[in-house]
């Protein structure tokens, strides 16, 4: 992370140049992701490189949402107040620069980070993920996140787990 930096996007950042591949997500942080900011519905981090600070090597987004006390494994529920819903973070997503192969881990590590860091001011039981399809999916596991058995595209990592890492 040392030759990296993860900050708020701001004016400074070049979200045109931005390519993951996916157009859906290019089109987010080109046209979508600062009127997110300035309307409070998400906060949006960029990675950039020390030496090109305006250069998105990728980035990510965070949101306060809720999961269904019911929709979690029954291990993990039983230890959690029994409260209908269970306060969560969200990664709403989550993409890297096709020519910046490797930073998703940094991009996640700093997300959990952020994550853990706000919990204790804001409560947050788990830091939830929508996994995209297979690839997501094996990236997210690696780190720890567990399917949920009612919305098998839905991940989640309880915030102990996140702490741990």
């Amino acid at each position: 992370m040392s030759d990296f930096v993860c900050e708020p996007l701001s004016k400074k950042h070049d979200r045109q140049a931005f390519d993951c591949g996916v157009t859906v997500l290019n089109n987010y942080l080109a046209k979508i992701a600062k009127q997110d900011v300035k309307r409070k519905a998400a906060a949006v981090f960029v990675l950039s490189p020390k030496s090109e600070p305006s250069r998105v090597a990728g980035f990510y987004t965070l949101c306060s949402t809720s999961i269904e006390m019911s929709s979690l494994p029954q291990e993990l529920a039983k230890r959690l107040p029994r409260y209908p819903e269970v306060p969560a973070i969200l990664i709403g997503r989550l993409a890297r620069d096709i020519t910046y192969p490797g930073v998703g881990s940094l991009l996640l590590a700093d997300a959990l980070t952020r994550c853990v860091r706000v919990s204790a001011e804001i409560a947050a039981s788990v830091v939830v993920v929508d996994s995209k399809g297979e690839d997501a999916t094996n990236f997210y596991s690696k780190f720890g996140f567990i399917s949920l058995p009612r919305i098998p595209h839905r991940m989640f990592l309880p915030m102990a787990t996140a702490e741990k890492l």
